[in-house]
């Protein structure tokens, strides 16, 4: 992985509980597979650890690995670096998505409930206006019985689903993986993208990004929703069509909330910058700060399991690339 992220997902006591399990080399963190020290480390490796900007596992690497037989990825999604010759050689992936869903869900929370209460639309006019209108009841705002649509009941957005239970919202999901006894499961109704789109207050976006979700919310999405509704991304931002987007944001028929953009960073003359009914955080929803901790236990936790034989908690099949985020 990224040499300085090591020590900020394994703190001294992490490090070294997983050295009590493993015998690890450091010097390898560099993330470079070709050169010869890293190759003759790679033919005794049995369990690679991995992370944000490690290079990718292809044939080549694998052939001079041929005893690995686990590779535990202390961040979210493999996609980056995990090819399918990793799964054809019956080597077992485990991944800290989970661990790095929570973080995402809890931003998601924070923001539905905001937008709920249109804090972001209030704040401009505050900051124009200096006064408000002290004591009066401001209509059109709240948060009991507030519509929200999840897109996507990936790790994220099923983990969003536990954190909205306490909350007096309707909270539906649109996932064309899922069944409705499955929907059922999680405790929500299961709706068509179009219906829940046109149904919601508040849509949030939580599906992966594949070829088929490229612009899953264009011009014509944006078009079903309710007029003052609200679109969250944290998911990708090739998810949501930008230049849609922004005309909708113009006509003042939606608001956004955007973690992610497309590209990213936005450039600086995106007029997403400007927009008063656009709020942009700088792709922070994901593990940042002490959070990045938390993967750290979840590998250590994975390879605990493993070296006693049992199987890991997070393991990562192939097919659940393009069904998970």
């Amino acid at each position: 992985m990224t040499p300085g992220n090591v020590t900020r997902i394994f703190p001294p006591d992490t490090l070294a509980r997983l050295r009590e399990l493993l015998d690890i080399d450091l010097s390898s963190v560099a993330g470079d597979f070709t050169g010869p020290r890293a190759r003759a480390r790679l033919a005794e490796t049995e369990i690679l650890i991995t992370g944000w900007g490690c290079p990718v596992l292809d044939a080549d690497t694998l052939d001079a690995a041929p005893k690995l037989r686990a590779v535990l990825h202390a961040a979210g999604s493999v996609k980056s670096f995990a090819t399918p010759e990793v799964w054809e050689r019956g080597i077992v992936v485990s991944s800290a998505a989970a661990a790095n869903a929570l973080p995402v869900a809890e931003y998601t929370l924070a923001m539905i409930l905001l937008a709920g209460k249109d804090v972001f639309a209030h704040r401009e006019r505050l900051r124009a206006e200096r006064a408000f209108p002290y004591g009066e009841i401001l209509p059109g705002i709240g948060n009991f019985g507030r519509r929200v649509g999840i897109v996507g009941a990936s790790r994220i957005g099923r983990r969003l689903i536990e954190l909205l239970r306490p909350f007096d919202l309707s909270v539906s999901l649109s996932d064309p993986y899922v069944d409705e006894a499955g929907a059922a499961a999680l405790g929500v109704p299961l709706l068509p993208l179009d219906e829940l789109l046109a149904g919601s207050d508040i849509v949030t976006v939580h599906a992966p990004q594949t070829p088929k979700t490229w612009h899953l919310i264009g011009r014509r999405e944006l078009a079903l929703m309710p007029a003052g509704s609200v679109l969250i991304n944290t998911a990708r931002g090739s998810l949501v069509d930008h230049g849609a987007l922004i005309e909708a944001l113009r006509a003042e028929h939606v608001s956004a909330i955007l973690d992610v953009t497309d590209p990213e960073p936005l450039p600086a003359d995106s007029p997403l910058h400007d927009l008063p009914n656009a709020f942009i955080t700088p792709h922070l929803a994901g593990s940042q700060g002490n959070e990045v901790a938390r993967l750290g236990l979840t590998v250590l936790e994975e390879a605990e399991r493993l070296l006693s034989g049992k199987a890991p908690e997070f393991r990562v099949d192939r097919e659940d690339l393009d069904r998970t985020a």
